[in-house]
């Protein structure tokens, strides 16, 4: 068997344990073709550093060809509404509107605007948290993983409380289209979602147009950057790739986290005992097993790889689970440990497609983490947890836990 043949996306033992399958894929060809998927496997941390960077590739060709000339089909009409709001978003497309739209949502999304956020972070933490110690026996995924990103990305655009309840849905159910080939039932519950985020998102940037308040919405409906303002399917599209950016990862790391402490009780007894580990910690449960395990790229133009040639068209995938298991990088690769001081891992990403929100999920990350070590020292693992249908964006169904 090939090792390009063990890559098993739809298959749940391969999404619960890909490593095996990355082992044997580095020790391959640097990039190999996947029948299955049409993608070529790129499984290297180098080479997967090196292709996040590189302008051959791009997030989208939309910029430079047409669908049909390179090769692809074209995209279903009735998935329009999806496509609209996912391309007028930094994530889809390449420079200079890439390039325009970072700047832009830069000077409203700041450092300073994260730091402001920690009080809210702990806030909702605590608040979570003392759910949890009145339930005894709860669900870790529901119960703190789930609400605290996406009740923070909430009151940072500045969502009324009264509707943050419908957030979540809405990042799932868009998250379902980033899967590798997603059934048309996926991309007609994403396209659903996108339509009514995206009719929620007008008038609320409307409202705060008029009148602003101290919120990102009504920041970004106010940025001026040298007379360039975000026109208005812009914003709309800015705020849902923070809220799926923002809710989705954030809250996959910290129940794939968990899981990875409770089976690791040594590393959890140490992090108890050495709280200043914290930082490092948060660092390699990104690294160890992260819930991005893949970020795809197309070729612009025929790209060499060792010898291979990757044609215009085709659709590179970059294995971030692989790459942060690339023995070459790092020294006890396999090992979990929560005070590896040297981990350059890549799920934030690399290059112009950096993820904007890193400060904001190490913040909520290091107060989740801490505040669940400080306040439930005795927290036990109950039930071993079931996986999510999720590759791409991988995380736990439940994580059954005893305060």
């Amino acid at each position: 068997m090939l090792a390009a043949d063990l890559f098993a996306p739809s298959d749940p033992d391969f999404v619960a344990d890909p490593y095996p399958a990355y082992d044997a894929l580095r020790r391959g060809p640097r990039v190999q073709h996947h029948a299955g998927t049409d993608t070529w496997l790129v499984s290297r941390h180098a080479d997967v550093d090196a292709l996040l960077r590189d302008r051959r590739l791009g997030r989208s060709y939309l910029h430079v060809a047409t669908h049909a000339e390179m090769g692809r089909p074209e995209e279903p009409p009735e998935h329009a509404p999806f496509w609209k709001v996912v391309r007028n978003g930094m994530l889809d497309v390449e420079p200079p509107d890439h390039t325009r739209l970072r700047r832009l949502v830069s000077r409203a999304f700041t450092p300073r605007t994260v730091e402001q956020l920690r009080g809210t972070v702990q806030q909702v933490t605590d608040r979570l948290v003392d759910s949890a110690l009145q339930q005894g026996d709860f669900d870790l995924i529901s119960t703190i993983a789930e609400p605290l990103p996406v009740t923070v990305i909430a009151e940072m655009l500045g969502v009324p409380a009264a509707d943050q309840h419908l957030l979540r849905p809405w990042s799932a159910d868009i998250c379902g289209m980033y899967e590798l080939n997603p059934s048309e039932h996926a991309a007609q519950t994403a396209v659903r979602a996108c339509e009514e985020f995206g009719d929620y998102l007008v008038a609320l940037s409307r409202e705060r147009r008029a009148r602003p308040q101290e919120d990102l919405i009504s920041a970004l409906t106010q940025v001026v950057d040298d007379g360039d303002v975000l026109t208005e399917d812009e914003l709309v599209g800015t705020c849902v790739l923070l809220l799926n950016a923002g809710h989705e990862a954030t809250a996959n790391v910290t129940g794939i986290g968990w899981w990875s402490l409770l089976r690791h009780p040594e590393q959890l007894a140490r992090l108890r005992a050495d709280p200043a580990l914290l930082p490092t910690a948060v660092e390699e449960v990104m690294r160890w097993d992260t819930p991005l395990q893949m970020f795809e790229r197309w070729v612009l133009q025929d790209l060499e790889i060792d010898g291979t040639v990757v044609p215009r068209g085709s659709e590179l995938a970059l294995l971030f689970g692989s790459a942060n298991r690339d023995p070459e990088v790092y020294a006890d690769a396999p090992v979990f440990d929560v005070g590896r001081s040297s981990n350059p891992h890549l799920t934030f990403g690399a290059g112009i497609h950096f993820c904007l929100g890193a400060p904001l999920a190490r913040l909520e990350l290091q107060t989740s983490f801490g505040t669940v070590l400080r306040r439930l020292p005795g927290l036990e693992l109950l039930a071993e947890p079931a996986w999510g249908p999720g590759y791409v964006i991988r995380g736990l169904r439940e994580l059954r836990v005893r305060a």
